[in-house]
């Protein structure tokens, strides 16, 4: 009877630490979702997302990413509709601003190897106000996003677009802070630092 009890308890303590495997592995894997979900997902995610972390609306050749804290939905929807709904969501949120990067890439593609192109690059300047927007090599976009990846949680959504380079690339900063007011805030903190180094013994 001892025997068998042991060997109960041996078996239920083998189910629980498979379930809490479980879990712990079900908690790592990057979430995905029915695409009909993409907007809730994104409102979301913007309630937990703030400074440092990104909203990527991408192309459809663009890669799932291993990192647990990057998550890539599939949306069976065209890049400038996601992007509108995107930028107006994030536009909307008093807590964050974004940063967009685009790829530089995008202002050397042929209008006759791809004729939408140029419509797709108007209504990507469309959705955003010039100084927001930063061009930059693809490769150096993707090693900041990268880098992001290994800190920060980043929501990939992967449209239908067919055109290389047009992913839009949006990092979100604190929205009732601007680089102008850091910037104040840090020029403070260094004149102090030095009004105090002043008032130290020689």
């Amino acid at each position: 009877m001892n025997t068998l009890k042991s060997g109960l308890r041996v078996t239920i303590s083998a189910l629980a630490l498979l379930a809490s495997l479980s879990s712990f592995s079900f908690a790592q894997t990057p979430a995905t979702a029915p695409s009909s979900d993409w907007k809730a997902i994104v409102q979301n995610r913007l309630s937990l997302y703030g400074h440092r972390n990104w909203i990527v609306v991408a192309d459809s050749a663009f890669p799932a990413y291993a990192e647990p804290g990057i998550e890539t939905i599939a949306v069976n929807e065209d890049s400038p509709s996601v992007l509108k709904y995107v930028a107006h969501a994030i536009s909307s949120s008093r807590h964050v601003r974004a940063t967009v990067f685009v790829d530089q890439e995008l202002q050397f593609i042929d209008e006759h190897d791809y004729p939408e192109v140029t419509e797709l690059r108007r209504q990507i300047a469309a959705e955003f106000a010039k100084e927001q927007v930063t061009t930059m090599p693809h490769a150096d976009i993707m090693n900041k996003v990268d880098e992001a990846g290994k800190t920060y949680r980043i929501l990939f959504l992967k449209t239908t677009a067919a055109v290389p380079y047009t992913s839009v690339f949006m990092r979100l900063d604190c929205g009732y802070l601007s680089d102008d007011g850091e910037r104040k805030i840090r020029a403070k903190i260094r004149a102090a630092t030095a009004a105090a180094d002043n008032q130290q013994p020689k």
